[in-house]
């Protein structure tokens, strides 16, 4: 779990993060999305034990990071962006070296063997580093933050600059560790954030502007409007969906199949009252439905939102 109060780094006349509290409880996988510039990378570095807050509170597994921040950063596992290593090292040496700099516990060669095979390196374990794709250099580093078997993994871009078969295997690593610590993943690709997390944290300008579930966030975000995408055949033109409840609007919409057609449903007010509706208007009117599909507010939309100011 991690707890943060009210943190504050500065930099000289430059704030880089004001006043940020936020909670996470332990096997979340939680998104950390904002502009450039918004104290992503700033506020990792802190939860990690590299930066210390001008001011605030800050629990990680139950113990103060600031006061037992040598514990604390045992229990913490961080990937920073571009995945550094040593290039000329092979990778089990570098793997060993890291675990002896983190004076991780357990006998070491446990430990490496454990984090090569779970993030699939059995294949290069004796290449140099620097003659790995990239794809395999952020595996490295994902399995040197996991040597201690951390209760907490912090990712800053992780898939950043791989392809997508790259990125796809990466998306399956952190989902087999999702059960067993709370993951932070700080991302530009709003895809990744939403495969992988099941919550978010979104700054703008070193505040936080909206946190919570996936599904709440997206909810603020068309407030109580529904839209509905519904397909059907049978009918020379689209039905009467006025009697939808809190219909608003509906338009006319490309069909992907030539012999049915779709209409576009805004309503206020519940969805699967909405989706009911529509249903039996199509039916009333001898047509028969082929697809009905409530479409949800993009984690785009959302995004944009921030990086506007019009999220809180």
């Amino acid at each position: 779990m991690i707890a943060a109060r009210s943190l504050s780094k500065r930099f000289g006349p430059v704030t880089a993060v004001e006043d940020l509290s936020f909670e996470i409880p332990t096997g979340a996988v939680c998104g950390f999305l904002g502009p450039n510039g918004s104290g992503k990378t700033t506020t990792l570095r802190m939860l990690a034990g590299l930066l210390r807050p001008d001011r605030g509170a800050l629990r990680i597994d139950g113990l103060d990071a600031l006061r037992d921040d040598l514990e604390v950063r045992r229990r913490v596992g961080y990937l920073p962006e571009g995945a550094p290593a040593y290039p000329e090292m092979r990778v089990e040496e570098y793997l060993r070296f890291r675990h002896r700099l983190a004076d991780a516990p357990g006998p070491i060669g446990s430990a490496v063997a454990s984090a090569i095979e779970r993030c699939e390196l059995g294949s290069v374990r004796r290449r140099l580093i620097g003659a790995l794709s990239r794809g395999f250099r952020q595996r490295v580093g994902l399995a040197a933050a996991l040597l201690a078997s951390p209760a907490v993994l912090l990712l800053d871009e992780p898939t950043e600059g791989l392809d997508p078969v790259q990125v796809q295997h990466f998306r399956g690593l952190l989902r087999s560790f999702s059960q067993e610590r709370t993951v932070l993943l700080s991302s530009h690709l709003l895809s990744e954030v939403e495969a992988v997390c099941d919550r978010l944290l979104l700054l703008r300008e070193g505040r936080l502007v909206a946190e919570g579930p996936l599904a709440a966030l997206r909810a603020a975000v068309g407030g109580d409007r529904v839209v509905v995408r519904c397909a059907f055949a049978g009918l020379p033109r689209t039905p009467d969906l006025s009697g939808v409840p809190g219909f608003l609007d509906s338009e006319p919409i490309e069909p992907a199949d030539p012999s049915e057609r779709s209409v576009r449903v805004v309503a206020r007010g519940d969805g699967a009252a909405c989706r009911e509706a529509i249903a039996a208007a199509v039916v009333a009117a001898g047509g028969r439905v082929r697809e009905l599909v409530e479409e949800r507010p993009s984690l785009e939309q959302l995004f944009l939102q921030v990086a506007g100011g019009g999220a809180r």
